[in-house]
C-alpha cells in the first residue's frame, strides 16, 4: 500500500522544526484513515537523534539521509535525494512545510514528478470526490482545502489522477500533539553518495549569518492584537501596555502593519503568522476572512469593537461592543484593582 510521507526540516539547533512535527500529527491521522504506515525523511547532519524524536508523533518509518553535504540546506543535494526517494517509495500523500524550505524544495519536486501541488493548505481530510464531466468517483483522496480569491472563498482542491498528492502547509495551522511517547518506528538509512554528483556540490557555504528573530508570537498564550480600527500607532501603545499587564503579547492585522501601526512581525493572518493561543482579545479587528484564518482556533476569544455586525463577532466567545480606547483602560485599572 502506499504510504503518506512527510518531508522534515532540520532547525538550526539540529532538531525536527515545528512545522515538521505538527504536518507528522496530520500526517498520523491521514495515515490512519487511510490504513497506511505513516513516513518520515529527514535530511541533515548528525540527524539520527532528531529522526529518533518523530516516533511518538507516530511515525513508522524515517528515512534518514545523513551527510555533511545535507547541512545547511541547499536545494540541489535536497532536491536530488528526496526525488529519487519519492521515486522509489512511491507515496500516496506528500507534504511539506510551506516554509523557505519547502517553498524552495516543493515545486521543483512537484515539476519534475509531474504531480500536483497546492500551496498554503489550512486543512487537510481524506474523502471523496464526484467528477461532474466523468461521472467518476474517486475515494480516499486527499481534500486540500486553502483560501482562495484573496480569501474571499475556501476552495478545496484535489488530484484525483497523479500521484503523490503533494501539499504545503503554513506554520501553526496544524495542532502538534504526541500520539504515543512510547510509540516506536524505524530508521531506514539512505545512501546519499547513491544520489549526489558533482554538480550538486559546486556551491559551499562557507559562512552562515542569521539574524535573531526579535519578535515571535507563534507561542504566546495571550494574545492582544489591533486592527485598523486602532487608529494610529500612539494609539497602539495601549496595546503594549494592556498585553504587558496581563503577561502576552502583541498581535496585529495586515491593515495595521500597512498603516505603520506597528512591525511586520506581528502580522496575524493568511499573509502573517498563525497562532492558537489560550486567550485571543481582538481591539478594533472587524475579522475578514483572511485574519479569521490565521486565529480562529484561539481557545477563547474576546472582541472589543464598535461595530456590532463585524465578523470577528461571529465566531468571538464574548463580544464588548464600544471604543477600544474607552474599554481598555477600564480593564486595566479592574484588573490592577483585582491584584491588590
Amino acid at each position: 500500500m502506499n504510504n503518506v510521507l512527510v518531508y522534515c526540516e532540520i532547525s538550526e539547533k539540529n532538531t525536527i522544526a515545528d512545522i515538521s512535527l505538527e504536518l507528522s500529527t496530520k500526517g498520523r491521522q491521514l495515515a490512519s484513515t487511510l490504513g497506511v504506515k505513516l513516513q518520515a525523511a529527514v535530511l541533515g547532519n548528525n540527524a539520527k537523534s532528531a529522526a529518533e524524536s518523530l516516533y511518538p508523533y507516530g511515525v513508522d518509518e524515517v528515512f534518514l539521509a545523513d551527510d555533511p553535504r545535507l547541512s545547511p540546506y541547499r536545494t540541489l543535494p535536497h532536491f536530488e535525494v528526496l526525488s529519487r526517494l519519492i521515486e522509489s517509495e512511491k507515496p500516496q500523500i506528500v507534504l511539506f512545510g510551506a516554509s523557505s524550505v519547502g517553498r524552495d524544495l516543493a515545486p521543483r519536486i512537484a515539476s519534475y514528478l509531474r504531480c500536483g501541488l497546492t500551496a498554503d493548505c489550512t486543512s487537510l481530510e481524506i474523502g471523496s470526490h464526484d467528477d461532474v464531466k466523468t461521472k467518476k468517483t474517486y475515494d480516499n483522496i486527499l481534500l486540500q482545502m486553502r483560501p482562495a480569491f484573496g480569501g474571499n472563498i475556501i476552495a478545496t482542491i484535489v488530484c484525483p489522477e497523479t500521484r503523490p498528492q503533494m501539499a504545503t502547509v503554513r506554520e501553526g495551522v496544524m495542532k502538534k500533539e504526541v500520539f504515543d511517547s512510547n510509540y516506536k518506528g524505524t530508521i531506514i538509512p539512505v545512501a546519499v553518495g547513491d544520489y549526489i554528483d558533482k554538480a550538486d556540490k559546486a556551491v559551499k557555504i562557507i559562512s552562515r549569518e542569521i539574524e535573531e528573530q526579535k519578535i515571535d508570537i507563534k507561542g504566546a498564550q495571550i494574545i492582544v492584537a489591533g486592527g485598523y480600527g486602532m487608529g494610529s500607532k500612539e494609539n497602539f501603545a495601549l496595546l503594549h501596555e494592556f498585553a504587558h499587564l496581563i503577561g502576552g503579547s502583541v498581535g496585529a492585522t495586515r491593515a495595521a502593519v500597512d498603516a505603520g501601526f506597528c512591525e511586520g512581525e506581528r502580522q496575524i493572518g493568511q499573509t502573517g503568522v498563525t497562532v492558537r493561543p489560550k486567550l485571543y482579545i481582538a481591539c478594533g479587528i472587524s475579522g475578514a476572512v483572511q485574519h479569521r484564518a490565521g486565529m480562529e482556533q484561539s481557545a477563547k476569544i474576546i472582541s472589543i469593537n464598535t461595530d456590532p455586525e463585524a465578523p470577528i463577532n461571529a465566531i468571538a466567545d464574548y463580544t464588548i461592543i464600544g471604543d477600544v480606547m474607552t474599554v481598555l483602560p477600564k480593564f486595566m485599572a479592574s484588573y490592577k484593582k483585582n491584584l491588590k
